[in-house]
Order: structure tokens, then C-alpha cells, then sequence
């Protein structure tokens, strides 16, 4: 069985930092594409950060500078450190793990974990 566990959310000033985890099980991480989305009440998700196979990494415009992505495959983890949280960083962050096989998704989500910033 495949889950994705995200934990580190939580009620923090603006300014102020988090980190996000979310740990794989029931898939050998390293083979797929990692990523890192959010939805805020009444918004889209919205796609904020990803992390390839390879390391390569992709961010919203709104986080760039201020988060950071990135993958530990020995573990099976991937992480989102962010910085110089703002009150428009409040939302649901959900973890994923993609690929495609032979032309089909084949994608993970976890619960999600909130994030809220406010003072």
C-alpha cells in the first residue's frame, strides 16, 4: 500500500519559517518526480514546488526565493523549507510522487497538512 505522510504544518508569525515532510512508503521514491502543492480556501490547487528524479527543481513565482525543495532517497523524503512565510502562504500543502509508465500516470497524494501564517 502506497502513502504519503506529510507532517511539520502549523501556526506560524509572518516572517517566520516551517518545514514540511513527507515521507513515501510502499514505492521506491527515487523513481518518481516529487512535488509539493497547496490549496487555500475557495482557490485552486495550486502547484508551488517540484523536484525530478534527477534533482532538478521547478517553483511558483509567488515562493521563489523563499522556499526551498529538495529529496532525500536514502530516506524516501522529500522536503519544502520555507522562509519569510506571508499570510497569502495559508493553505492545505499536499505532497505528491509522479511518473508516467508506458504513457499512464501513475500518481500518489498524501492527506495534506496545514499551513497557516498569522500573527
Amino acid at each position: 500500500q502506497v502513502q504519503l505522510v506529510e507532517s511539520g504544518g502549523g501556526l506560524v508569525q509572518p516572517g517566520g519559517s516551517l518545514t514540511l515532510s513527507c515521507a513515501a512508503s510502499g514505492i521506491i521514491g527515487r523513481i518518481y518526480a516529487m512535488g509539493w502543492y497547496r490549496q487555500a480556501p475557495g482557490k485552486q490547487r495550486e502547484l508551488v514546488a517540484s523536484i525530478s528524479r534527477g534533482g532538478t527543481t521547478n517553483y511558483v513565482d509567488s515562493v521563489k526565493g523563499r522556499f526551498t525543495i529538495s529529496r532525500d532517497n536514502a530516506k524516501n523524503t522529500v522536503y519544502l523549507q520555507m522562509n519569510s512565510l506571508k499570510p497569502e502562504d495559508t493553505a492545505v500543502y499536499y505532497c505528491t510522487a509522479a511518473r508516467t509508465v508506458w504513457g499512464q500516470p501513475d500518481d500518489y497524494w498524501g492527506q495534506g497538512t496545514q499551513v497557516t501564517v498569522s500573527s
